[in-house]
């Protein structure tokens, strides 16, 4: 297949960087921070994780620099958290289990955005993911949101991945690319092998190597939550107003891939 050639050259550019490991990625967990998503056609990343390369370093788990994460995302019964987003409310939270596969190590994690742009993310440790909450993650949504009942949340997606992350070699950025996105649920599925969600994590946004690129590929600022994308892939019926110029850049990134492969498919012969 055309996206497993691309992959290929994705791991042999990502193989490439200096490592850095978790222990000395400490200082730059940007837990409170600024952050810009950038939609990319999986088949231009190899060109840019290369032009990339001098400006960062990349993470390394035991042996692995495209890690698997595997997430859950909670939400009433009436996707009350989904709703917030969609009627664009401020302050509004994310709440979801997380698996790190490759450090062996479950995270119960709140996601806060708040009126200033700023997303806070707050975690405990768990020893697995659960469809409902157990007691301990309960106690911490109570204490850390004030406004959301526990009891009212049960586990509604599966956002699945394989996430490369970078880290500046000069200031406190770090960089997230996102790849084979896939959305879960009882026996729905949706995959997304074309496209990358990447992120920029700043305290503050400023200068960036990795923006400068994206502007050199004449990629545009802006994304959609990967929770509320997959609401959207999965919940046809849901409202989805907020995000439709989102879901028209999620097209046109998709045929910008297709273009792309078929130019390389043409030039290889």
């Amino acid at each position: 297949m055309v996206s497993d050639t691309f992959m290929q050259d994705v791991q042999i550019q990502a193989s490439l960087f200096e490592p850095i490991t978790l222990a000395q990625m400490d200082g730059v967990k940007l837990m409170d921070r600024m952050d810009v998503k950038y939609l990319i056609p999986l088949a231009l990343l190899s060109d840019i994780l290369r032009e990339a390369q001098p400006y960062y370093k990349i993470l390394e788990i035991e042996d692995h620099r495209l890690c698997n994460y595997k997430t859950l995302y909670y939400d009433t019964d009436d996707l009350a958290l989904y709703k917030a987003h969609q009627n664009g409310l401020l302050n509004r939270y994310k709440v979801r289990a997380r698996n790190y596969v490759e450090s062996s190590l479950s995270f119960f994690e709140i996601k806060h955005k708040n009126n200033k742009g700023r997303t806070k993310k707050t975690r405990i440790r768990q020893p697995e993911i659960t469809d409902f909450l157990e007691e301990s993650s309960a106690d911490f949504l109570q204490k850390t949101t004030q406004n959301i009942i526990p009891e009212s949340l049960k586990g509604i997606l599966w956002v699945n991945y394989q996430r490369i992350t970078l880290v500046s070699k000069v200031g406190p950025e770090r960089l997230t690319i996102d790849l084979n996105l896939t959305f879960e649920f009882e026996e729905q599925q949706k995959v997304y092998a074309a496209m990358v969600i990447a992120e920029v994590k700043q305290e503050k946004l400023g200068q960036s190597p990795f923006i400068d690129l994206m502007r050199k590929y004449r990629l545009k600022q802006g994304g959609i939550s990967k929770y509320c994308f997959g609401i959207i892939s999965l919940y046809h019926q849901i409202k989805q107003n907020k995000f439709k110029k989102h879901l028209r850049r999620v097209s046109k990134i998709l045929a910008h891939h297709d273009h792309l492969a078929t130019t390389n498919l043409t030039t290889s012969y």
